[in-house]
């Protein structure tokens, strides 16, 4: 009898959010690859537009758009999903009552971040209540909840109380994550200089981004910046707190939800990655500068830590965030001291970053549905 894991591929439908929608199909499409014999993958999926990814066995399309399923799945209405095995690459899923032990039926779902319950004040309410109470459901119905890093399975645990059922499968970049040909016409395009430094914000807030520009001042380095993941209208606040920081604002680049063959044309041009977040999650722009070889200088998070490990330079006390901006200029001005310091941080994101897979983390879903 063949075995059928079915992946809730919501994000594919009607994205809201692109790391999500990035991570949903590469790990659909890896799950397909290394499909152990006698498996295969299907879906689970709202109503909308057609489903992109070959090699389906089966396609369960619901009766309702994503919003009213996240809005019954959150009330733990779920007719017509049925049981089997399900993996969710998000915290959204058909989280009930189930029989793992009787009937083989399954039920994992996924946390890249904890902002709901670490920084609910740059959330929506309506954001925080849904995320707080699909983890709930979690707590009571799922067979295990994936996260990134073991220091995310640690804090999971210290605030939510959630023990015994977290799974460590990191994210990658997209599969298809380069340079491309056209990257100097993008720039051109997107007005941004030939060499600049990256400095990594958020879609959602900005608190970090005073760290950076207080250490890219101390570090004395007079080259364009360019910010990354603001969102809309956020640009004017951003120069604001550039100047602040004694950094003129005409230096200050910021581009608010530009797609990743952007991003890669704007990594193509740093010199340098600067990650200036203390925030539980993922650092998706971390592992895509890895990707690309560009050297790299975060604030050392606890997640920071464990992703970047020798890749590049992770800088700070942990327990003291007020030294985060003096660590990160001393070490901006070390990496951009030499072209020898430079290209040796480059070698060591390249290979850091060969570490992140998305074959890799399919195979660990396969050996952790097996293993329940």
């Amino acid at each position: 009898m063949s075995v059928l894991l079915r992946v809730v591929l919501d994000q594919l439908i009607t994205e809201t959010d692109p790391d999500l929608a990035m991570a949903s199909g590469e790990l659909a499409r890896a799950l397909v690859q290394t499909a152990p014999s006698g498996c295969a993958v299907g879906a689970i999926v709202p109503t909308g537009r057609d489903l992109a990814i070959d090699g389906l066995a089966e396609v369960r399309r619901l009766g309702m758009g994503r919003r009213e399923l996240a809005a019954a799945w959150q009330l733990g209405v779920t007719a017509g999903v049925g049981g089997g095995l399900i993996h969710s690459p998000t915290l959204l899923a058909p989280l009930t009552r189930h029989d793992r032990i009787n009937e083989h039926d399954q039920t994992v779902v996924t946390l890249w971040d904890l902002l709901p319950w670490e920084s609910p004040d740059e959330l929506s309410r309506s954001t925080v209540a849904w995320h707080k109470g699909m983890l709930k459901r979690a707590r009571k119905h799922a067979d295990a909840v994936v996260v990134p890093t073991h220091a995310m399975a640690q804090r999971l645990e210290q605030v939510t109380g959630f023990a015994g059922r977290t799974r460590v499968i990191a994210g990658a970049p997209a599969s298809d994550f380069a340079v491309p040909v056209d990257a100097i016409g993008r720039r051109r395009t997107l007005g941004i200089p030939e060499t600049v430094i990256a400095v990594v914000g958020d879609t959602r807030a900005s608190s970090a981004l005073p760290v950076a520009f207080a250490a890219i001042a101390a570090s004395g380095v007079d080259l364009p910046l360019v910010v990354l993941e603001a969102a809309e209208g956020q640009e004017p606040a951003i120069i604001d707190m550039a100047e602040a920081s004694g950094i003129s604002g005409t230096r200050v680049h910021v581009r608010a939800e530009i797609d990743a063959a952007d991003r890669a044309a704007i990594l193509d041009a740093s010199l340098l990655l600067v990650a200036p977040s203390r925030r539980v999650a993922f650092p998706w722009r971390v592992v895509e500068a890895m990707k690309l070889s560009v050297p790299v200088v975060a604030v050392a998070s606890p997640d920071h830590r464990e992703v970047i490990v020798d890749g590049g330079a992770v800088v700070g006390d942990p327990e003291d965030a007020e030294s985060d901006a003096a660590a990160l200029g001393d070490a901006i001005g070390q990496a951009l001291a030499t072209s020898r310091a430079l290209d040796r941080l480059g070698v060591l994101s390249g290979d850091r970053g060969r570490a992140f897979s998305w074959q890799v983390s399919a195979d660990r879903v396969w050996q952790l549905h097996a293993d329940l």
